[in-house]
């Protein structure tokens, strides 16, 4: 597979059946996420975990990868993230609603693992727009 293969298969099928005993398949042990600047270590402990706290709020969200550009070791995916909220999330009750949440990540591929992570996403709008939260 190429690198957009890879991150493909990786997003719709590892993460959206939540396979996570592949995550060595794809994810570096030295894996770092990426907010601007900063980089912070998680390794393929700290992607697992990341998946299981998403897990815990959408017990069935899938992943569908929409767009995809690369540049060099680079891959950026456009997605859409489906799953019903069934768990609580930053104080906020389940609602069992089926949430969609667009969003971008950007991957960088070294020797076909993800070494860097970062993205962002539309949850506040996707909350918003199904009243789970309100102006104050």
């Amino acid at each position: 597979m190429n690198n957009k293969e890879i991150i493909k298969h990786f997003y719709e099928v590892v993460v959206s059946r939540n396979l996570l005993d592949e995550l060595p398949c794809y994810v570096s042990e030295d894996c770092s996420h990426r907010t601007g600047n900063a980089s912070t270590p998680i390794g393929i402990e700290g992607m697992r975990q990341h998946l299981i706290a998403i897990r815990k709020t959408y017990p069935d969200y899938t992943m569908k990868i929409i767009h995809q550009y690369e540049d060099g070791e680079y891959i950026v995916s456009e997605f859409i993230m489906t799953g019903t909220h069934k768990g609580e999330f930053i104080g906020i009750t389940p609602t069992n609603k089926v949430i969609e949440i667009f969003g971008v990540d950007i991957d960088r591929i070294i020797n076909g693992r993800i070494v860097e992570h970062c993205g962002a996403d539309t949850t506040f709008d996707a909350f918003w727009n199904n009243g789970l939260i309100k102006p104050v």
